[in-house]
């Protein structure tokens, strides 16, 4: 049996009022998730892969599948950044799926189908997305920004899957063209009667056709939705029990994530799912798929995932809608406070496994932890005897901190200081913390993400983020 080995998730710690661009907010009211200013579709996949793949032999993925609508780059692979960063194998095969918002459950097919095919017996998806609509736009309070990852295999399998379905459809719905930063959407009320619900519909019940079951057979459906009341219409239209069969489609907590939408549904229902329940999962866009997955005991089992609980649970809100425009570059008179001076090509193929991987190296005779590589050991001054190891998994603890505030930041004051790691001493930033909380001693994780956009082209390294 084909199927989910593990599972991951990564909701950013910022939000933003859905009323924030005309000031009408409310404590506690609707809100969605936004991407921190160093984040992108790239470091919210990272964070999520890291998720699926803790307490796991990372040397067994085959393969990497990104999936998104918003990556930064038209030619250049993201799912070669993840497994650089991920510290995956060399021979690892790497695949981006793109252009629609079925992307994400498109690359989980993709996936299942290697495994089936025999050419890869792990095989990790990732979905992110970070799109944006035009200010103050109708679309813009709809859509948040997340990532969700999926281990794949055909052993140790925790949710199997049994049957698949998709319908294809030629509609100008939701679209946005070559060089245009801002999602569009034609009239709602045709988007959702001719698109969505048309499309949803046709899929969910052919694929309960081919499975051999009825509506009442599923346990749990995770459904895509644009918005509440069009989600509930479908759930009607297919009998589901919204109370007791329907996933919670987060309106109002993260907002429409794009092509990584569904696959972050499915992983918010397996944090609660029991063996032998049956989770039916409906993507849309451009027509729309369905597939039918069972669970195993083993779902029961996975320990570790954060998943999409722990990080709606740890939010901050920003301040303003002027700051989230600042973030996106949306501010016609601000210049781009998160550029920096360009990178060096040939720098950064010479150091990708010190920038990207966070290699450090750990002596043979002493065992001394260092950052970055040297030929000398500093402690027993042993040369060229090291052994490569991998720092961007382990916790860390603050041994000095600064704050700049003339720094290249859009949120000054900019912190960095020196972490501690396993006994190396890195020099890096620290990201989603606010100024009071940071302390000497203070224990951090470490996040990858984007340093500067100098010359239109981000750049990656990790940074350091307290451990909540």
């Amino acid at each position: 049996m084909v199927g989910i080995v593990s599972y991951g998730a990564y909701v950013p710690m910022l939000r933003l009022p859905v009323g924030a661009s005309s000031g009408r907010t409310k404590p506690g009211g609707p809100e969605r998730a936004i991407a921190n200013w160093d984040e992108d579709a790239v470091t919210m996949a990272v964070a999520a892969a890291v998720d699926c793949l803790r307490g796991r032999d990372r040397s067994g993925v085959d393969a990497v599948i990104f999936a998104s609508t918003s990556y930064a780059f038209k030619e250049k692979q993201g799912a070669a950044i993840i497994a650089k960063a991920l510290d995956l194998r060399r021979d690892v095969q790497t695949t981006d799926v793109g252009d629609s918002l079925r992307a994400g459950t498109n690359a989980l097919r993709l996936g299942v189908d290697a495994v089936k095919a025999g050419s890869a017996k792990r095989v990790l998806v990732v979905t992110s997305d970070t799109r944006m609509a035009a200010p103050r736009s109708a679309m813009e309070g709809a859509i948040g920004d997340a990532a969700a990852a999926f281990l794949l295999g055909d052993d140790d399998v925790a949710v199997g899957l049994e049957a698949m379905h998709a319908v294809s459809d030629e509609i100008i719905d939701v679209w946005r063209a070559e060089g245009d930063p801002f999602v569009h959407g034609w009239e709602d009320r045709f988007v959702v009667e001719h698109g969505y619900s048309k499309n949803v519909v046709e899929a969910a019940r052919g694929l309960l056709q081919k499975a051999g079951i009825e509506s009442k057979d599923v346990t749990t459906a995770v459904l895509y939705g644009p918005d509440a009341r069009s989600h509930a219409g479908v759930v009607r239209s297919l009998q589901l029990d919204p109370a007791s069969q329907v996933t919670d489609p987060l309106f109002g907590k993260l907002g429409n994530a794009g092509a990584a939408f569904t696959p972050l549904l499915l992983a918010f229902a397996l944090e609660r799912a029991k063996a032998g329940q049956r989770l039916l999962v409906v993507a849309y866009g451009d027509g729309a798929d369905a597939t039918l997955w069972r669970t195993t005991p083993l779902v029961e089992r996975l320990e570790g995932q954060r998943g999409v609980s722990w990080h709606l649970a740890r939010r901050a809100e920003l301040p303003s809608y002027d700051m989230y425009l600042r973030f996106r570059q949306l501010l016609a008179t601000e210049h781009d406070r998160r550029a920096g001076a360009g990178l060096s090509a040939t720098k950064h193929f010479r150091e990708r496994d010190v920038e990207l991987s966070l290699h450090g190296q750990k002596c043979r005779r002493c065992g001394t932890v260092q950052h970055p590589r040297q030929r000398v050991c500093y402690q027993c001054f042993a040369k060229d005897d090291f052994d490569a190891l991998r720092l961007s998994d382990r916790i860390g603890t603050v041994k000095s901190f600064t704050f700049d505030m003339f720094a290249g930041s859009p949120n000054p004051p900019l912190v960095a200081g020196i972490v501690d790691v396993e006994g190396a001493r890195l020099y890096i930033q620290m990201t989603d913390v606010d100024p009071k909380e940071v302390k000497l001693g203070m224990p951090v994780e470490l996040t990858f993400r984007k340093i500067h956009e100098a010359g239109g082209t981000p750049n990656y390294y990790w940074k350091s983020t307290p451990v909540r």
